[in-house]
């Protein structure tokens, strides 16, 4: 089997999406010959532009243009911003127009996911505009199939678009069913990885 790395890219504000990011890696795991590298972004000011250290003061490192081209597919997580990416993701993708140029995404498998604290506060519409850059650079967009039992027992966050949490107002850790479907993203991904890096000869 391929080895692949999975590049898993997010922004966090107050930890859910963090965590459901940390899911997501765990499911690239539990697939033999698959790593998950977490990366996140900077945030970014409303003011004006301010320069952040090179390294954060905990987490992951932050995330370069030149990941997206290392990697053998990508997840994308940011919590929701009136049904969007949050600002400091959508400043990371300004700048891949290179990345673009180049192609380094072209044919890589994606997901999308996200955390908001309102039950119908965007969740859906912020995972299908995350798709949005994902396709300008050409890649291959994986969802979650009904096939995964969690998206028929949530009542909170979980879509066939991608993973989600509803965190409401008192912060509420994912569910069992959020965690779920966040796993099966990560092992789709990587495994979907494998098969466009090696398919098999006809």
């Amino acid at each position: 089997m391929s080895t692949v790395e999975i590049l898993v890219l997010y922004y966090s504000r107050y930890g859910s999406t963090a965590e459901l990011a940390r899911r997501v890696a765990h499911g690239v795991g539990k697939v033999n010959g698959a790593s998950a590298s977490l990366r996140t972004v900077p945030p970014v000011s409303a003011i004006c532009e301010q320069t952040a250290p090179d390294l954060p003061e905990s987490g992951p490192p932050y995330a370069t243009p030149e990941d997206l081209e290392r990697c053998n597919g990508l997840a994308l997580g940011s919590p929701t911003r009136f049904g969007n990416m949050a600002a400091p993701l959508k400043y990371f993708w300004d700048q891949t127009s290179g990345q673009w140029m180049s192609g380094g995404l072209i044919g890589k498998p994606a997901g999308v996911f996200t955390s908001t604290n309102s039950l119908h506060g965007g969740q859906e519409a912020t995972l299908l505009s995350m798709m949005i850059p994902l396709l300008h650079h050409g890649a291959v967009i994986v969802g979650v199939p009904y096939s995964e039992p969690a998206l028929n027992a949530t009542a909170s966050g979980g879509t066939p678009y991608g993973p989600s949490h509803w965190g409401g107002d008192e912060g509420k850790p994912l569910s069992q069913e959020e965690i779920d479907v966040a796993l099966a993203l990560g092992e789709r991904l990587a495994r979907m990885a494998q098969t466009l890096k090696d398919p098999a000869t006809p």
